[in-house]
């Protein structure tokens, strides 16, 4: 299936940065995608790069051939009753809510309208997302179309829904859980000496060549960690503080919080 128009239903923080990453991935001509928001003075930076804007979710159903839903959870019931004329089995519909399943987006659309959930980073911008993507056995057809897409916006794996909440906090949260981290080595990079840009320079360079050693060897990260601990060496006397502060425990218990929140919230 050939996919040349989408429509972005909501363009907020991640609608943006979706359409952001469609643009630059140059997949898709910017005119043939279009981004629905209430306010448009919000979105006018798309619009100067060529994408359609409008405050008229059926206009930017009427001729897509992918349909994106980028809302609100309260939301989602009422827009897809609004765009619901205008889905047919030709448009795939990629719903982007958190802890809206499958079965009450087919109650909602309709069981003929193939759908999928997907969850990305705001890292989608720079083609760079970790995106998660679910979906009912009756639309394997689609799943190699739709994984192609997310794959030129950064990296796709499939899962089984019931990982849904839990893909959303370990690669939509993470997002800030790691920057949140950064902030932190930035602050400890200024006390010990450096300025704070040079402080943030380094730290983010560091934390981009760690993920590059993982991504690329696939190791083990203590196999990585065990190159840079000698015995009585400065980094494991670091290391040894920041546990017995409670590092990962604080981090491990962060991520489980936010699994219990998105878990009662459904």
């Amino acid at each position: 299936m050939e996919i040349k128009k989408i429509a972005i239903i909501g363009g907020g923080n991640l609608g943006g940065a979706i359409a952001e990453g469609l643009v630059r991935s140059e997949a898709f001509e910017p005119s043939n995608i279009t981004v629905t928001r209430r306010k448009l003075h919000l979105i006018e930076g798309l619009n100067k790069k060529g994408v359609k804007i409008t405050s008229s979710n059926t206009e930017a159903v009427k001729d897509a051939d992918m349909v994106f839903l980028v809302v609100k959870p309260y939301q989602v019931e009422d827009i897809i009753k609004e765009i619901r004329p205008l889905l047919n089995p030709k448009k795939i519909l990629i719903s982007f809510v958190a802890g809206v399943n499958l079965e009450t987006l087919e109650a909602a659309a309709g069981e003929d309208i193939p759908m999928f959930r997907a969850m990305p980073n705001t890292a989608i911008a720079l083609c760079e997302s970790m995106t998660c993507l679910s979906l009912l056995p009756k639309w394997s057809e689609y799943q190699d179309t739709v994984s192609a897409l997310f794959d030129k916006l950064g990296k796709t794996a499939v899962i089984n829904e019931e990982l849904m909440s839990a893909a959303t906090v370990l690669g939509s949260c993470g997002i800030a859980f790691a920057l949140r981290f950064m902030r932190a080595a930035t602050q400890g990079g200024i006390e010990i000496g450096f300025g704070a840009e040079m402080a943030q320079y380094i730290t983010a360079q560091t934390m981009k060549g760690a993920c590059e050693l993982i991504l690329q060897s696939n190791h083990h990260p203590e196999k990585e960690i065990d190159k840079v601990t000698t015995p009585r060496g400065i980094t494991i006397s670091g290391l040894n503080e920041m546990e017995h502060q409670g590092f990962s425990s604080s981090l491990i218990q962060g991520l489980v919080s936010s699994y219990h929140k998105i878990e009662k919230n459904k």
